[in-house]
């Protein structure tokens, strides 16, 4: 198993956190993990996107300049990266802020409403949870469970963002595997 992705997004969003209990859930599952964060000049606002990758074996490079799967959180993050993917790559776009597609016709594009769907669980700030559940449970490249067990650690001092964060990143996972979110293109696979 190998397994790219960047999430991406503005400061403040959540980027790394959910880059981070993604490796955090892979490094539990006995997985080889690279997590690389970047930042904008500015903390809060500007651009933020971290790179993941997961395997069974080694990893030779924690460099990915193009990435095989994406997570944007906001347009001038589609608009950066999903040129950059490489074919038959998982684009999740968090469609409460991006109106547009990537225009790509060899990607899987996976329109998923984080914002909205934050909203809707009473935890506006949980976008990026319902973005990682999506993305998870795309992929399966690791369990919910783990990346349950990797919120229980993050927030062990602050048990009251527990349970609201779990349910963001459960309710991502279901809705990242309806025809609804989808958007199907010729030539890739679903």
């Amino acid at each position: 198993m190998y397994l790219e992705v960047k999430f991406a997004g503005f400061g403040g969003q959540g980027i790394m956190l959910a880059g981070k209990l993604l490796a955090e859930a892979a490094m539990m599952e006995g997985k080889q993990v690279v997590w690389i964060p970047s930042y904008g000049p500015e903390m809060r606002g500007g651009t933020a996107y971290c790179t993941v990758v997961i395997a069974t074996k080694p990893i030779g490079s924690p460099i990915i300049n193009n990435p095989a799967n994406i997570v944007v959180m906001n347009r001038p993050s589609l608009e950066k990266f999903a040129p950059m993917m490489k074919p038959n790559g998982i684009c999740l776009v968090n469609s409460s802020l991006i109106p547009i597609t990537s225009g790509r016709n060899d990607i899987i594009e996976i329109r998923l409403p984080c914002n909205d769907v934050a909203i809707a669980l009473n935890n506006p700030k949980a976008a990026n949870m319902v973005a990682l559940g999506g993305f998870v449970g795309l992929t399966q490249c690791v369990s919910i469970q783990s990346v349950e067990i990797a919120v229980k650690n993050e927030f062990h001092t602050k048990a009251k963002f527990i349970e609201p964060n779990i349910a963001a990143i459960r309710k991502g996972a279901e809705l990242a595997v309806t025809d609804e979110v989808r958007v199907k293109y010729e030539g890739v696979k679903v």
